[in-house]
């Protein structure tokens, strides 16, 4: 015997179309960092809060993913003892529940979903996002006595690249900043 009931139909197309909407704001999502996919290097002076200068040698990728989008970037720095310091760093980004806002998926929970790190850790907490022709990235840490750094790395496409300009805060005080020109490979 086969159950059914009034509207069977206008149920399985609501459900389609939710289907549809969902799909489409996905896109939408994804959409927006089309323009900024690729593979940018550079190089620069990074100027602190004492007015010194160190020479620093840039890249960053930017590559979608399942859901959103990764950032990887590097810097190697030229210290004036002769020192040479790499550093890297990868972030995935994925939606969030507001346009062009992207939450950060730094560690897995232990359902295995992707989440945030936690500040009051001492971890980063990282989130991202567009802005008219601007991609910005956050990292917000906490220390252990309260106050915090804020680092902000805006990422504006240009002819050619993106323009990247980055500023570190301590308790609201510009600690150090960059800005560079990134030439897209």
């Amino acid at each position: 015997m086969r159950l059914s009931f009034p509207g069977r139909s206008v149920y399985l197309a609501a459900f389609a179309a939710c289907l549809w909407l969902a799909a489409l704001v996905q896109q939408a999502h994804a959409a927006d960092i089309a323009p900024f996919l690729g593979d940018y290097t550079g190089s620069a002076e990074v100027i602190d809060s004492d007015g010194t200068s160190t020479p620093r040698d840039m890249s960053v990728s930017i590559h979608e993913i399942r859901g959103g989008f990764n950032i990887s970037w590097s810097t190697i720095s030229y210290k004036a003892d002769g020192r040479i310091k790499d550093e890297k760093y990868s972030v995935d980004f994925q939606s969030s529940d507001r346009p062009d806002v992207y939450s950060a998926a730094m560690k897995r929970n232990v359902f295995g979903h992707e989440v945030p790190l936690d500040p009051m850790k001492g971890e980063p907490f990282v989130w991202g996002r567009i802005e008219g022709n601007t991609l910005t990235v956050f990292s917000l840490f906490i220390a252990e006595n309260g106050g915090y750094e804020l680092q902000q790395f805006d990422r504006t496409l240009a002819e050619g690249g993106l323009n990247l300009s980055f500023s570190r805060f301590r308790d609201g005080v510009k600690s150090r900043s960059v800005e560079t020109f990134l030439r897209k490979n």
